[in-house]
């Protein structure tokens, strides 16, 4: 049959049907539900509405966020139907509903929405509508959960994987090890694609490999290492030359190289593990070396198991670290390659040390910041399960409702809600670095470079500004007009834009310690529609 490739699996995964099968009509909340009913009961389920996705506070302490999971929503949206075991299921939620509303369901699919959203992978900020829908509100009020869903942890996970690859630098290799940490399968799976998106470079989820095309590794566990103990438990002792002239006698190459490097001492079971590695994988050992003691035992074998491979013609890729100070053995570690490379010239100039153990962002700040020689880091609990917050806060609001724009009001001005259907720029200066991103009323002029644009604070009125950009960038675009709008990006291309995207940003808005926040503004039209509306809507108390 046909080879599967990664490509393939990337390509696969652009097919427009939900990765689980949980993400049908039902996953949502029960009061969906009953307003939906409540609405079509009222004979308003047609009216018209538009929603915005957004959320109101970068999360991680920092002041930029990625936006992951549209494909996946777009998925959901091209699928969405309820069934007969659906309907049935609600027939016993909702006993005193007619049959008429059931039939109505039934009926309902996206035909008659309309999306527009940030490209997936997009750096953005509080407050910008990442999506926004607009169709009747009886199907528009249905979708809000199942979409908050995917985009929260989606977003939540690839902004945390961002983070990482900035705090290690674009040179160094990021892995993802989380399967076991994450929460649940499903919670697996989404973890292992976004990561990816985030800029890590591959997982150690197979499925995830499968399904998404995204590189896979690994070696092995400690429990391979202490499954030997002797040499005698080897079935053979033989490796084949990579140039295919013969195998020859590896166990004796090896502890040749062994008593070379004075290394007599090491643990014995150990290098058998090591040996029967290398003859399984002839050119991609990469050893663990840290199951008895790291520099006395584990680098020796790794290094005599290398030597011998290399002088066979074989290219071993390195070791693996998963415990101690990292920083500490992987210099020591890098010494050892150096001093065995003087003595025997035989090994690869660019032997990898991978280092594991609960890595975390802070974590690798530190590493950079004591000096390590870690080439690739492997990264589980930390990137898979957001430790360092729970959840993005993206919610959903009613912006507009049967052509006039709606607010949602709060004691707490960060929780007012910027009404009406609104479009969105990026304004960019000289250098090509974004100066701030603006929105406006949907049927505005678009800014455009070279003129000096309005730039107003949404809730402080002293605060505003003139802003010439030389480029200006449109960033919400249809994507949905009951049906999908392409093209539709791969995962590695979605992974490339948020590279991109944190390459020219400004270094003080993706700092780790006190970052600057990025302005994002409303136009003079959106910002005197807000405040008129919000002046009409709020009550008006009276004192006696």
């Amino acid at each position: 049959g046909q080879k599967f490739t990664l490509a393939m699996a990337a390509a696969a995964a652009t097919n427009m049907r939900p990765t689980s099968n949980f993400l049908n009509a039902m996953l949502t909340d029960m009061y969906q539900i009953t307003m939906c009913y409540a609405h079509w009961r009222g004979g308003r389920h047609t009216e018209n509405s538009v929603f915005d996705y957004f959320f109101r506070k970068n999360p991680f302490q920092g002041e930029y966020t990625v936006f992951a999971g549209l494909s996946e929503v777009l998925a959901f949206l091209n699928t969405y139907h309820f069934t007969e075991e659906h309907i049935a299921f609600l027939r016993l939620q909702l006993v005193h509903a007619e049959d008429e509303f059931f039939e109505y369901l039934r009926s309902l699919n996206c035909s008659q929405v309309k999306v527009l959203a940030f490209q997936e992978g997009s750096i953005v900020f509080p407050r910008e509508p990442l999506i926004r829908i607009e169709g009747p509100i009886g199907i528009c009020q249905l979708l809000e959960t199942t979409i908050l869903s995917i985009i929260n942890f989606a977003s939540l996970v690839a902004t945390n994987a961002a983070r990482m690859r900035v705090a290690a630098g674009e040179d160094k290799a990021l892995l993802e090890f989380g399967l076991r940490r994450a929460q649940g399968p499903d919670g697996a799976m989404s973890a292992s694609r976004y990561t990816y998106v985030g800029g890590f470079d591959g997982t150690s989820n197979v499925l995830a490999g499968m399904l998404f095309g995204i590189k896979v590794g690994g070696t092995m566990a400690h429990s391979f290492v202490q499954s030997f103990t002797c040499l005698e438990e080897l079935n053979t002792k033989e490796m084949p030359r990579a140039d295919g002239s013969g195998a020859v006698d590896f166990v004796d190459i090896v502890l040749r190289y062994r008593d070379r490097l004075n290394a007599n001492h090491t643990n014995v079971g150990e290098l058998t593990a090591f040996i029967s590695y290398c003859q399984a994988f002839p050119e991609s050992f990469l050893a663990l070396v840290d199951t008895y003691d790291t520099l006395v035992s584990g680098v020796p074998n790794f290094l005599a198991c290398a030597l011998a491979m290399a002088e066979l013609g074989h290219k071993p890729l390195g070791i693996r670290l998963d415990s101690g100070d990292l920083a500490y053995l992987s210099l020591e570690a890098r010494s050892m390659f150096a001093a065995a490379q003087k003595e025997f010239g035989l090994l690869p100039s660019d032997l990898r040390i991978v280092a594991s153990n609960d890595i975390g962002e802070a974590t690798l700040y530190a590493l950079n910041q004591q000096g390590h020689s870690i080439d690739t880091f492997g990264i589980g609990t930390a990137v898979v399960t957001c430790e360092g917050q729970p959840a993005l806060g993206c919610v959903c609001k009613l912006v507009a409702f049967q052509g006039r724009p709606r607010i949602k009001l709060s004691q707490e001005a960060k929780k007012v809600s910027i009404p009406g259907r609104k479009m969105a720029f990026r304004l960019l200066g000289r250098t090509g670095t974004p100066l701030v991103d603006l929105l406006t009323l949907d049927g505005e002029l678009c800014p455009r470079p070279g003129d000096k644009v309005m730039c107003r604070h949404p809730m402080d009125p002293t605060k505003r500004v003139l802003v010439t950009a030389t480029t200006v960038q449109r960033l919400l675009e249809p994507v949905w007009d009951g049906h999908p709008i392409g093209p539709f990006p791969t995962i590695g291309e979605v992974r490339q834009r948020v590279l991109e995207g944190l390459r020219i940003l400004r270094h003080d808005h993706v700092r780790f310690l006190n970052p600057t926040p990025y302005k994002v503004s409303v136009s003079d039209e959106l910002y005197s529609t807000m405040y008129d509306l919000w002046r009409t809507e709020a009550p008006i108390a009276e004192l006696e």
